[in-house]
Parts: structure tokens; C-alpha cells; sequence
């Protein structure tokens, strides 16, 4: 699967530099232009990392990686700020950021940090839980919680959920699916990952949860909650 990257800048143009940058590196991206909408999507988890900026409308990039790290979610921050100061410099570190880069930077030592934290993240052995809306999927323990209910998932089913809740906000494909969950697109068909779809989507509505996995015909399936589709549509 490629990484996943979220930009949180209130500049378009630098978000669209970025977009179109790091997708030419092989990486999916999201972007969000205000401090509040990049704090909700940075809380489902999903992410590889996160480039944030500091001076944000709404909630500063400085608040919002105070929050990440207050409620436990490690993904690794790249703060971006027009600052230059070692003091700046500090006070985002000591947040709990990875990485520091100052405006105008070189677009290669963007990619060369990025990489650089996906690669200690890589080397992680344990993985954080990953939330959309009230429902949390511990990679770790395999365990699934819609608030306080549990939700019993067999292997497969498991594994198709963690894909897509992995990329909350994020069209999946059936093939991206079938390499993900079945190692090889030649492994099953896709009518096996519409079965499988179906299987999930019951034990989710049991619980009150069905709608947060949805069909985008034509396209494939997409993990989402209301306020997430509503900070993705901005």
C-alpha cells in the first residue's frame, strides 16, 4: 500500500504543490486547509505522517499536535512553519514532533524527511489503533469496538476493515483489496471482496455502524464517518 500523507495548510498553493509533489513520490495524499479539520482527520489514525503547518485558521499546528499526542496517537508530525527560530524549533519538538522544516524549504529535504519517518515508523513493531467516528480498530490486538460494543470479525473480515479504515476518507479498490487482504489479486475474485463487504457491513450494523462503510460505484469502497465527509468536502 503506498503512504498515506496528510497536509494541513491554509495555503492552496502550497497545498497543491505538495499534493501534486508527493503523489509524483509514489505516496497518497489528503490535504485540509484549516487547524480543526486537520486535527479530525489526524485523529482517525490513518495516516503514515503528517505535515502540519503552524500558523492555521482555527486551532494553530502547534495546538493540534498537542491534542494528537494527548490523546495517544503517535503518527509521526512534520511541523512546517515560516519561523525560523531555534526557540520555535524547540517548543515543537518538545510537542512531540518529528521534524521541523522552515518556509521556503527544498521540496527534496521535504521528501528525504518523509521518508525518514516513514522508515523509523516501519520499523516499529507495534501499531497504534486506527478510529473513524466512534469505531476503533486495534491492529495490535485485532480487536474492533464500535463505542463500547465489540465487534466480532473473522481474519478476512478483519483484515478487509483494518484496509479500509486505514485510509478512512479514501475510495479502495476491489483490487487494492484483493492484494491487501488476499496477497494477490489472482488469489480470489472480485465478487469474493463483495461477499466479504457484505459480511462486515452486517456485523457493523449490528452494532449501529453500518453506514460508516460504503459502495462508491464504479470505483470501490470508502470508510467514513459524517464530520469526516464533511471536513473532506471543504
Amino acid at each position: 500500500m503506498k503512504p498515506r500523507v496528510l497536509v494541513v495548510d491554509d495555503e492552496p498553493g502550497v497545498r497543491k504543490a505538495l499534493d501534486r509533489g508527493l503523489r509524483s513520490e509514489g505516496m497518497d495524499v489528503v490535504t485540509a486547509a484549516d487547524g480543526p479539520g486537520g486535527l479530525r482527520l489526524a485523529q482517525t489514525g490513518s495516516f503514515d505522517v503528517v505535515l502540519l503547518d503552524i500558523m492555521l485558521p482555527g486551532l494553530s499546528g502547534y495546538r493540534v499536535l498537542q491534542q494528537l499526542r494527548a490523546e495517544g496517537i503517535g503518527t509521526p508530525v512534520l511541523l512546517i512553519s515560516a519561523k525560523d527560530g531555534e526557540i520555535d524549533q524547540a517548543d515543537g519538538l518538545d510537542l512531540g514532533a518529528d521534524g521541523y522544516l522552515v518556509k521556503p524549504f527544498s521540496f527534496v529535504v521535504l521528501v528525504a524527511q518523509v521518508r525518514a519517518v516513514l522508515r523509523r515508523a516501519a520499523s516499529e513493531s507495534l501499531r497504534g489503533p486506527v478510529r473513524v467516528g466512534g469505531l476503533v480498530v486495534d491492529r495490535a490486538t485485532r480487536e474492533v469496538r464500535w463505542h463500547d460494543a465489540p465487534v466480532a470479525l473473522s481474519p478476512r473480515e478483519f483484515g478487509l476493515l483494518e484496509v479500509l479504515v486505514g485510509r478512512a476518507g479514501t475510495v479502495v479498490t476491489k483490487d487494492e483489496l484483493l492484494r491487501a487482504v488476499w496477497g494477490d489479486e489472482q488469489a480470489a475474485t472480485r465478487n469474493v471482496v463483495e461477499v466479504y463487504i457484505g459480511y462486515v457491513r452486517r456485523k457493523l450494523e449490528a452494532v449501529g455502524a453500518g453506514a460508516l462503510v460504503r459502495t462508491v460505484r464504479g470505483h470501490g469502497y470508502l470508510a467514513s464517518d459524517t464530520q469526516l465527509d464533511e471536513v473532506l468536502s471543504r
